[in-house]
């Protein structure tokens, strides 16, 4: 059963990656007044209407090598990487629920725990959809980072729910939370303020805050920090050192560092006895 609920999150993420990348798209287009948001698919370099074939997730990019049917050009990689990224997120979601002693059938029969688990991946959506926006435009669109904000206190407010019968228990969780907000959201603040904008963008120490009221800790928060600037560096440096003045976009780092890290959340814990 466990098998199938995994398979069944893959293929739901990489149908919402290859959406959330379209719509990436057409809100950028709308915003420049070229394409209805709700117009169908098209090739950017032609023109062509895409048909149901070419926007089957992962297999369709592959099938086609990434190259437009008709004109041959170039789809683009952010297609592809949204469609697997959003995949693996949900799988490694699937994974940590599992490493946390749930089963699907304790999630179906508990009201509380289907709530959590539904909005996370409703929280998760809204994060990837971020990530490919920002990772595409450099921009962390206002109204997603409000969806989020909004995901994650509804989000703490169930998870601490049955605590509030215990105040002592409750005030260190929210101590926690606190001090999770200050560390991810906090120095990027700092970096923003000191740097005037130059450094971090002022969507990401929003984005960081956001990220850490879910995480819920300052362990879970400070590792995600240290990861997400460690996928960063490895990952743009050949970049940079071509381009000296190519611009680190820091959002779809954050949302990697955060997926791993919230869905291995048990096992880094344990790793602090």
């Amino acid at each position: 059963m466990q098998i199938v609920f995994l398979c069944l999150l893959f293929v739901l993420g990489a149908c919402l990656g290859s959406f959330l990348c379209c719509q990436a798209r057409r809100l950028h287009l709308k915003s420049k007044k070229t394409q209805p948001l709700g117009s169908r698919s098209v090739c950017l370099s032609c023109k062509y209407k895409l048909k149901w074939y070419d926007n089957i997730p992962i297999f369709s990019w592959l099938f086609l090598k990434g190259k437009c049917r008709k004109c041959g050009k170039k789809i683009g990689l952010a297609e592809f990487l949204s469609e697997i990224g959003l995949a693996t997120a949900f799988l490694l979601f699937g994974f940590g629920v599992s490493l946390n002693g749930l089963t699907l059938d304790a999630i179906l029969v508990r009201p509380a725990e289907l709530a959590v688990f539904g909005l996370t991946l409703t929280f998760i959506v809204g994060l990837a959809f971020l990530a490919i926006y920002d990772g595409i435009y450099g921009q962390l669109p206002l109204h997603a980072l409000i969806f989020c904000l909004i995901c994650a206190v509804i989000i703490v407010v169930l998870r601490e729910w049955g605590y509030f019968s215990s105040p002592e228990i409750l005030r260190q969780n929210l101590i926690n939370i606190f001090f999770a907000v200050l560390i991810l959201g906090g120095l990027y603040l700092a970096l923003y303020l000191i740097s005037k904008g130059k450094w971090v963008g002022d969507g990401d120490w929003i984005l960081g805050a956001i990220l850490a009221l879910v995480l819920g800790t300052p362990w879970l928060a400070l590792i995600t920090l240290f990861l997400a600037n460690f996928i960063a560096c490895i990952t743009m440096a050949p970049i940079v050192k071509k381009d000296h003045h190519k611009k680190i976009y820091f959002g779809p780092f954050m949302a990697i560092a955060f997926i791993i890290v919230f869905s291995f959340s048990a096992f880094f814990n344990s790793l602090l006895g």
